[in-house]
C-alpha cells in the first residue's frame, strides 16, 4: 500500500497531513481484517481507489475555511475523512445508517485527532442540520440522491461553487442527468488523474440555489 500517489497529486501537504495519510493506510487495512469495508484486492489499491478518488473532490474545488460539508453514506469515510485531512479548516459531518460502520469512522477520526469530523448513524432525511455542501460516493442515482437532501443546504454560499451537492460517480451519466432534470456540471477525473482507474470517473456538481 503506497501513500505516494498523493504527494504526486498534492504536493503541498503539510507534515502533519501527509502523516495522517500515510497513516490511513495501516488503519483501514487493521478494521478491514474485522469489517468488510472495501474488497480484499482494493485495500491494496486503498490509496488510488478510495482516498485519490475521494480527494477528486478536491480537484473540482478547494473548499474555503468554515465551509460545512454533509457526507452521507460515507461507508468507511470515504469521501469524508480524506477531505478532512485535506481541509483542516472546514467543518465535515460524515453519516450513515449501519452503524459499524461509523463505529470505524469514529475510531479513524479519533486516532487521527480530527478535530474537524462528526460521525453519526442518521439517514440523510432525519439530519435537520444544514450545510454548504452535500458530499456522496454513489450511494444511488442522481434523482433519489437529490429529494433526499434538497432541503440540507444554506442559503448564500462563499466558495467558488455554488453551494449544492458534489458526488462522486462512474460511468454514463447523461441519463441520469436528465432524470434529475436539475442544472448538473460534470467534471472527468482523468482530466486530473492520469491513473487508468479514473478514466470513467465523474464528480458531478448540482447547485441547489435558496
Amino acid at each position: 500500500m503506497d501513500s505516494s500517489i498523493l504527494s504526486k497529486y498534492f504536493p503541498n501537504l503539510s507534515p502533519q497531513q501527509t502523516e495522517r495519510f500515510n497513516k490511513l493506510g495501516g488503519l483501514y487495512a487493521e478494521w478491514n481484517e474485522k469489517i468488510n469495508l472495501v474488497s480484499r484486492k482494493d485495500i491494496e489499491q486503498l490509496y488510488e481507489r478510495h482516498i485519490l478518488h475521494s480527494l477528486g473532490i478536491a480537484k473540482v474545488t478547494a473548499f474555503k475555511a468554515q465551509t460545512s460539508i454533509l457526507d452521507v453514506g460515507t461507508g468507511g469515510g470515504f469521501p469524508g475523512i480524506p477531505l478532512a485531512i485535506l481541509f483542516p479548516e472546514v467543518k465535515f459531518h460524515l453519516i450513515d445508517s449501519i452503524g459499524k460502520k461509523i463505529l470505524v469512522v469514529k475510531d479513524i477520526a479519533e486516532r487521527l485527532e480530527l478535530q474537524n469530523v462528526k460521525a453519526e448513524q442518521i439517514r440523510a432525511e432525519q439530519v435537520q442540520d444544514q450545510y454548504d455542501f452535500v458530499v456522496s460516493r454513489a450511494v444511488t442515482r442522481l434523482k433519489p440522491f437529490y429529494e433526499w437532501v434538497h432541503d440540507k443546504f444554506l442559503k448564500g454560499g462563499f466558495n467558488e461553487l455554488d453551494n449544492g451537492i458534489l458526488y462522486l460517480k462512474g460511468g454514463e451519466l447523461e441519463e441520469e442527468i436528465k432524470e434529475l432534470n436539475k442544472k448538473a456540471t460534470v467534471y472527468n477525473l482523468s482530466d486530473y488523474f492520469e491513473e487508468e482507474f479514473f478514466e470513467t470517473k465523474k464528480v458531478v456538481h448540482i447547485p441547489v440555489k435558496k
